[in-house]
């Protein structure tokens, strides 16, 4: 499954969580963290799990669902009320590292075994840069094991942390934060997962969110999270490869394929290596 779009929608929102099925998004991720108050989480959950069971076997989105910090004591009940409907898999905000990945695999394999799901069937996604410690331990998601789906991150929480007063200037994100973006987007393929870049604040902003889309995908990113409906198409049609792209890189892999022992090869008058057929092969593999 394509993981472009990566939807949050508010757990507590029992009209917004029907509506989101039909928006388009890869992934829904039902929000039971920052969206939703304290006092709302019990009825989020109960939302949730409603939906989840009422969807179990007519998905057209994998669903995700983001629970609140592991030190938390809301993050084993999120876990608890939601597993038995069977989620794609969690959204694990404020991520320290691959030890959290460690702690929240034990818990599933619990839930996953209790419950008779398939082992190590939910995945799960960090969001990687919400404090500066994580910035410290991106590289160790190489070893976070099968269930890691891919990689995120986020500026406001980060930001907050340090006090800054800003993350964007002109539109841009300003030096610290194109550092925790980079390092994200580096430590996820070096890990061989998705890397998924933040989210356009501005929902109305569409010439602003695909400028940025168009930007994520060409430094590397493979997806964008999404705050409102209206994003969901605009970044499915920046990470979706064009016909002239995929009918490039067939002719690029067909080239390599028929002469398999050349470390170069001829394309149209243009020398090829093995990076092109690297980045060919991904190409493809993004249809």
């Amino acid at each position: 499954m394509k993981l472009r779009s990566l939807l949050f929608v508010p757990g507590d929102s029992e009209a917004k969580i029907a509506k989101s099925g039909g928006v388009g998004a890869d992934v829904l991720i039902f929000d039971l963290e920052d969206s939703v108050a304290a006092a709302r989480r019990p009825e989020a959950r109960r939302l949730v799990l409603n939906h989840l069971e009422a969807h179990a076997a007519s998905r057209t989105s994998l669903f995700y669902v983001r629970i609140n910090p592991l030190d938390t004591p809301d993050a084993l009940a999120d876990l608890e009320a939601i597993m038995p409907g069977r989620p794609d898999g969690i959204v694990l905000p404020k991520a320290r590292g691959a030890e959290d990945i460690a702690e929240l695999s034990l818990v599933l394999d619990q839930l996953e075994a209790a419950l008779g799901f398939e082992p190590e069937s939910t995945r799960i996604i960090p969001v990687a840069t919400e404090t500066p410690a994580a910035l410290f331990t991106l590289g160790s998601y190489i070893l976070a094991g099968p269930r890691l789906a891919g990689m995120t991150w986020g500026a406001e929480d980060l930001s907050a942390a340090v006090g800054a007063t800003g993350y964007k200037e002109n539109g841009q994100w300003t030096a610290p934060y194109q550092l925790a973006r980079s390092l994200c987007l580096f430590a996820a393929s070096a890990a061989e997962v998705a890397p998924i870049d933040t989210l356009h604040a501005d929902f109305r902003d569409e010439s602003g969110l695909a400028e940025a889309a168009q930007r994520a995908r060409r430094d590397g990113f493979t997806g964008m999270l999404a705050i409102h409906p209206a994003q969901v198409s605009i970044i499915n049609a920046a990470f979706t490869p064009t016909p002239e792209e995929i009918a490039h890189a067939e002719a690029v892999v067909a080239v390599f394929e028929a002469n398999p022992d050349a470390g170069v090869a001829s394309l149209n008058g243009k020398m090829l290596d093995r990076p092109h057929l690297v980045q060919a092969q991904k190409i493809l593999a993004r249809r």
